[in-house]
C-alpha cells in the first residue's frame, strides 16, 4: 500500500526482481525526505528547535517525517491516483455477483460529494489486510 511504501513501514518483500525495485524507491524516498528534513530543520528560531527535536533521526530513515508528511498529504495522493486515472477507472468491479459484476458508482470520491480518502486500512497492520 502506498501509505506504508511512503512511511516506510512496507512488509511486502516480493522476488528478487521487485525487491532490487522497492529498495530503489526506498533509496529514493529517503533521499527526499533527508532534503525535506535538512529544509526544516536548517532554519533558526524557537520553531527549529522544535522541529529539530521533533524530526530528530539517527538512523536517516525519517520515520517520524515520513508519517507527518503522508498525513498532511494523503488526501493529495489519493486524489491523484483515484480521480486522474482514466475514465475514472481505479475502481474495478467488487460488487453484484460474479455474472453482474459492479463498479462502486456510489462511492466515487471524485464528483466532490465524498472526497475523503478511505481511513479504514490507513492503520490497519498490513498483515491483517
Amino acid at each position: 500500500d502506498i501509505g506504508d511504501i511512503v512511511r516506510g513501514k512496507d512488509l511486502f518483500l516480493g522476488n528478487d526482481e521487485e525487491k532490487k525495485k522497492r529498495d530503489e524507491l526506498e533509496e529514493n524516498l529517503q533521499k527526499i525526505f533527508a532534503k525535506i528534513h535538512s529544509g526544516l530543520t536548517s532554519t533558526r528560531g524557537k520553531q527549529n528547535g522544535e522541529l529539530q527535536e521533533r524530526y530528530k533521526d539517527n538512523d536517516k530513515n525519517f520515520f517520524k517525517l515520513r508519517e507527518d508528511w503522508w498525513t498532511a498529504n494523503r488526501h493529495t495522493v489519493w486524489e491523484a491516483i483515484t480521480c486522474n486515472a482514466g475514465g475514472g477507472t481505479y475502481f474495478r468491479p467488487t460488487c453484484g455477483d460474479a455474472l453482474n459484476p459492479s463498479l462502486t458508482q456510489g462511492d466515487c470520491r471524485c464528483d466532490g460529494a465524498n472526497v475523503d480518502p478511505p481511513t479504514y486500512f490507513d492503520y490497519v497492520p498490513q498483515y491483517l489486510r
